[in-house]
């Protein structure tokens, strides 16, 4: 109950944060404009055509998975681990990082792996995904360094929040004081059954963060990792196609709109909803200034790209949800 309760708290703080943005940046456009837009000025071939890079996405990130699941001595099913994955991305979209967890209990629970070490998997993925985030905003500091500092002058609340919260003296505080009394109580926490069942639960964690040192071939694993962001760049930039106004932007600008809205996504709300459009707004804004009705465009162009990349993972996430119990019917 109490557990039910927090999740539910959560959900709602998270949710009023994604509401409270959204409203922020679409109070007092007139609505009738923004359907106007949509009915009659949006190529909705190219929206369909991101959604199958999107899927693609997901299909390599499901392969890379199983490469680590597997060199744990495992061989999950693709079907369970696929529907795994678009659980997780489902389950994020009502808590912030719930899927992570949500997608290892469905390979611990249909395919009999350590939840622990799965969890070992996960970390090892998001600890890629930054660095592959990283790398393309290097590309894009380095290609489009204006854009980006005109994106921070306009917007310096962005770049104070993107600043580590490690840099705060509370912080190192609250940890310095953590780790000395560890220290000084570490010989009788060493007996206790809680510091043996963390252990336990933390070497099963490093087995799986450890796993890629076990794949055989790393070069599949390599080249799944650059495939899954490279069509994540996809998504966005064919979006461009669907309006008149992006159509003729180069693709360093479709690079530039991609990892600001990725920093969107990272922030603490469900599916990025109102931090990914503020960014790309706010990145289209500076790549078109002068352009007739552009914060409806902007606006109008955020609504359908995030709009229909969330319809997607809404659609397939429940289904996945369905065909889970369906496809391990025999099993169960």
């Amino acid at each position: 109950m109490k557990k039910t309760l927090s999740q539910g708290i959560k959900f709602l703080i998270f949710f009023s944060i994604s509401a409270f943005l959204f409203w922020l940046i679409y109070r007092g456009q007139d609505t009738s404009q923004i359907f106007d837009v949509l009915k009659n000025e949006v190529n909705y071939f190219w929206i369909l055509a991101s959604l199958v890079f999107g899927l693609l996405s997901h299909v390599s990130r499901t392969l890379r998975w199983n490469m680590l699941i597997e060199s744990l001595g495992k061989k999950p099913r693709f079907t369970n681990t696929f529907l795994a994955v678009m659980v997780g991305y489902f389950a994020n979209l009502a808590l912030p990082r719930m899927g992570e967890i949500s997608r290892c209990g469905v390979i611990s629970k249909y395919e009999d792996v350590s939840f622990s070490k799965l969890i070992g998997t996960v970390v090892l993925e998001r600890a890629l995904d930054i660095v592959m985030l990283l790398l393309f905003l290097l590309l894009t500091m380095v290609t489009q360094f204006e854009v980006l500092s005109d994106f921070m002058t306009r917007n310096p609340e962005v770049s104070s929040k993107l600043s580590t919260v490690f840099a705060s003296s509370i912080t190192m505080y609250v940890l310095g004081g953590l780790v000395l009394l560890i220290f000084i109580f570490r010989k009788k926490f060493k007996h206790t059954l809680f510091y043996k069942k963390i252990m336990f639960t933390l070497g099963n964690f490093m087995d799986g963060f450890k796993a890629i040192r076990k794949l055989d071939n790393k070069l599949p694993f390599v080249l799944h990792t650059i495939f899954i962001w490279v069509m994540y760049y996809m998504m966005t930039y064919i979006c461009f196609f669907s309006f008149g106004f992006t159509s003729n932007l180069p693709a360093l600008a479709g690079l530039t709109v991609f990892v600001m809205g990725s920093f969107g996504m990272v922030a603490p709300v469900q599916g990025g909803i109102g931090a990914w459009h503020f960014m790309v707004i706010g990145t289209l804004l500076i790549y078109l200034p002068g352009t007739p009705d552009i914060e409806k465009l902007s606006r109008s162009f955020a609504l359908v790209v995030h709009g229909s990349q969330t319809a997607m993972i809404i659609i397939v996430g429940a289904l996945s949800v369905i065909a889970l119990p369906i496809v391990n019917r025999k099993k169960l």
